[in-house]
């Protein structure tokens, strides 16, 4: 028969964020440990709250499944003599299996007749090996930052306070740090009375539920969603969504109880990002927004417990906010009796990093690759020149300011705010926003065209100065998110279509430096490495929109220097991969890339043509070459490939006519050379030996 198997770690609160990531590694451990161990079960769900994490398995067997494992040894030959006795082969091979030489069996295989050792393992009741998995879920759990309690020498994430294990009716004895499992648990740590005894493992979650627990993560998600959303209708409006703060409120409750409070709505004067960063980043509110998206004065909370004395918790969560909402208030009128362009030069007293001078500084290195960027896109209007200029000279201002001191969040969307209300262009104001997106993986991309260039030199700038510093991104560790901002610039380009050349882009930026920094590579140096990274981004990115990696790989051998283009090769590449033209083209240049790799030379000379197919094979490439240039130029690249396809005949007859590797080494090497430009054709679009036919 079949049971249902619980296993609680009882804990003092555990931070929202490492819940999920907990959660996530208690569903593979479980699983994992089933597996290995032959335990068959209907289902495993890893859940909990802030003071517990569980395992649940329903359906979990009785017994372990018998285990047959089949070990081969020597040749029938080897481990018999003649008279068919056990050689001292066949003895140790069955002494080192642990099975008796007479229990060896032959069997057929398409080398001949081998012995093979059958070991067969009885499967063990599962209340024997339940202690195991219990106590390898609690040590296999890892947190970002784990902590050690009173004496003991175990890490967790926070201390662990009660064990309880339960299979069907049945307690699992297992001891950690201490603490032996029971059946004993704990409900919600104010509306629950004392230890609370769990029968057996089917009743868990309903008796804890009696307890004002809601042990299952998903349905306490779902129940606080559904309470914001209907407590806002109430309210004539509707909440936001947040994926983020929906997880983390859904992690912070056990038992969670909506409510609804207001502020004055005087507030309501201030820019809106000004009312929500304090209601959502430090207090966790929901804000609340009319039908046509205006913020409304309400927001939306959740409790953990039930709808008692609810008025007085309102009036303590409004009070609060007030406080909030009265410092940003001030915030923002002390930031505007100065204009944003005035708080530039307070710049220079703050340090973008320590071997990379000040914010002030690189404000001057943004302006001038500002002006290098706009140029390589060829973009002469004035009015978008300027823009860019006057941005990039405002976009680090407003990180002096108070708004942005108690919210950093509100970079760029202050900048914007202030911008504005200084009397800036709006296409200013918005350059300035939008050079710090994308933000975050998802976050829109840059508008505008000086937003985009912006974000593209700020970024950059970044990226070269880290690299040369040796800041660089170790495993998980990227303090300066040079990741984010490398995927943000080819994100943008590639959106844009922006065409500039990286290498130039790397070049330009090292120099604006000017050896101002401590640098511990060289130009050369950090070209290489910021290459090498933006080529892995770039991998990452193409995958992501369903190219093959062969293709990726082969495309990205021969250059990635402009990114549009390259991703344009890719495409066309893979859309000639359906082809049937595609096996003629990788039969063509296989043919010829095999001897290629021998030539010692590219030059050909006529003259030594010895047979028609060799001149041939020569007239048609030029040919080939001619108008292969035209395509590349064009960036039809997909022609390009289909003209290279066309040489196959020429090349076939060329195999067929003519003996490459003779004797007469100027006949052989002008071969070989022919051979190799006619390859070498092929390398302007992609490295064809990296597809994978």
């Amino acid at each position: 028969m079949a049971k249902d198997f619980v296993l609680e770690i009882g804990t003092e609160e555990i931070p929202a964020r490492f819940m999920s990531p907990a959660i996530s590694q208690m569903q593979e451990l479980a699983e994992g440990w089933l597996k290995e161990n032959r335990l068959n079960c209907e289902e495993v769900f890893a859940t909990g709250t802030p003071r517990r994490l569980v395992v649940y398995i329903n359906g979990l067997s009785e017994k372990q499944e018998e285990s047959v494992e089949e070990v081969k040894g020597p040749s029938q030959k080897a481990a018999y003599d003649a008279d068919g006795n056990p050689t001292k082969a066949a003895a140790g091979f069955a002494r080192s299996q642990g099975v008796d030489v007479r229990e060896l069996v032959l069997k057929e295989t398409p080398n001949g007749e081998y012995v093979y050792a059958v070991k067969k393992q009885t499967g063990r009741e599962t209340v024997q090996v339940l202690p195991e998995l219990c106590t390898g879920v609690i040590s296999g759990l890892s947190f970002p930052k784990p902590m050690r309690w009173s004496d003991k020498e175990m890490r967790f994430a926070r201390p662990i306070r009660w064990l309880l294990a339960l299979f069907g009716d049945e307690v699992i004895p297992f001891e950690t740090e201490g603490l032996t499992s029971g059946r004993i648990t704990y409900g919600h740590r104010f509306l629950s009375e004392g230890p609370v005894e769990i029968d057996s493992a089917g009743g868990y979650f309903s008796m804890l539920k009696d307890e004002h627990v809601i042990v299952n993560h998903i349905e306490r998600k779902e129940l606080v969603w559904t309470q914001v959303n209907d407590l806002a209708g109430r309210e004539g409006g509707e909440v936001i969504p947040d994926d983020e703060l929906l997880d983390e409120i859904t992690q912070l409750l056990e038992y969670p109880t909506a409510l609804c409070g207001s502020f004055d709505p005087d507030y309501l004067r201030l820019p809106r990002e000004v009312l929500i960063t304090p209601m959502r980043e430090h207090q966790r509110y929901f804000p609340v927004v009319g039908p046509e998206g205006k913020l409304l004065p309400k927001f939306i909370t959740l409790r953990n417990g039930t709808d008692s004395f609810l008025d007085t918790v309102r009036e303590g969560n409004e009070k609060v906010l007030k406080a909030r909402l009265a410092d940003a208030e001030f915030f923002y009128e002390e930031d505007l009796k100065q204009p944003l362009r005035g708080k530039v030069d307070k710049l220079k007293k703050i340090v973008f990093q320590e071997s990379l001078g000040t914010v002030y500084e690189k404000v001057e290195r943004i302006i001038a690759l500002g002006k290098y960027l706009a140029g390589e896109l060829g973009i002469s209007d004035p009015e978008i020149t300027a823009d860019v200029e006057q941005a990039a000279y405002l976009c680090k201002a407003d990180l002096v300011t108070n708004m942005v001191y108690e919210f950093p969040e509100l970079q760029g969307i202050m900048g914007r705010e202030y911008a504005l209300r200084n009397g800036e262009k709006p296409s200013v104001a918005e350059a300035v926003f939008e050079h710090y997106l994308p933000r975050f993986s998802g976050d829109i991309l840059p508008g505008t065209v000086a937003g985009r260039i912006l974000s593209i030199a700020d970024k950059i700038d970044t990226i070269v100065g880290c690299f040369a510093a040796g800041i660089q991104p170790t495993g998980s560790q990227d303090p300066y998110a040079l990741r984010r901002q490398a995927l943000g610039i080819c994100h943008i380009a590639l959106e844009a279509k922006a065409d500039f050349s990286l290498d130039a882009l790397v070049s330009e930026s090292f120099r604006l430096y000017d050896g101002k920094m401590k640098a511990r590579l060289s130009g050369p140096e950090t070209a290489e490495e910021v290459r090498e990274f933006f080529r892995q981004r770039l991998r990452n990115i193409f995958m992501d929109r369903g190219l093959g990696y062969d293709v990726v790989d082969a495309v990205l051998a021969a250059g990635y220097d402009r990114f549009t283009d390259t991703l344009c090769r890719a495409e066309a590449l893979a859309n000639l991969r359906s082809q049937d033209i595609f096996e003629k083209l990788l039969t063509a240049y296989n043919r010829v890339a095999n001897l290629a790799k021998n030539a010692v030379h590219e030059e050909i000379d006529s003259g030594l043509f010895a047979e028609n197919v060799e001149n041939e094979l020569y007239n048609e490439y030029v040919k080939a070459r001619d108008e292969m240039k035209i395509y590349l130029d064009e960036h039809q690249y997909r022609q390009y490939l289909q003209r290279f396809a066309m040489l196959q005949q020429y090349i076939d007859r060329f195999f067929e006519g003519v003996m490459v590797m003779v004797e007469d080494e100027k006949i052989k090497n002008n071969r070989l050379a022919l051979l190799r430009r006619v390859a070498g054709l092929t390398r302007n679009v992609a490295d064809l030996t990296k597809i994978v036919s």
